[in-house]
């Protein structure tokens, strides 16, 4: 798969919860970036669709937004720990929360690189 990113993802573990029509479902970011991150998940749904996402930033902020899957790899729940499976997110809109992830981002580019 060609790389495409204009920005750098960072490796960083935050709860999400994700859905079509609401969050409903639960997960975890496997990398983040100014502009979307990887969210780790044997349900996968199929890309270009469009989710409503919620996270809760480590600084305790609570972040609402609308993303499309870029992309997916549906991978058996057993495989999971060991195969890279789940979908490639690209932030489409903010809800709610945008300075509270901005900053996330901020903090990890400023450590990382």
């Amino acid at each position: 798969m060609a790389e495409n990113r204009t920005r750098p993802r960072h490796r960083k573990r935050i709860q999400v919860r994700y859905g079509v029509d609401s969050p409903s479902r639960i997960a975890f970011t496997e990398d983040v970036s100014d502009e979307g991150f990887f969210i780790k998940s044997a349900l996968v749904q199929k890309p270009g669709t469009i989710l409503q996402i919620e996270l809760v930033t480590p600084a305790g902020d609570t972040v609402r937004l609308e993303g499309r899957i870029r992309w997916a790899k549906k991978v058996p729940p057993n495989l999971l720990t060991r195969v890279k499976g789940g979908m490639g997110i690209k932030i489409r809109r903010f809800v709610d929360g945008e300075e509270a992830y901005r900053a996330l981002c901020a903090d990890l580019n400023e450590r990382f690189g």
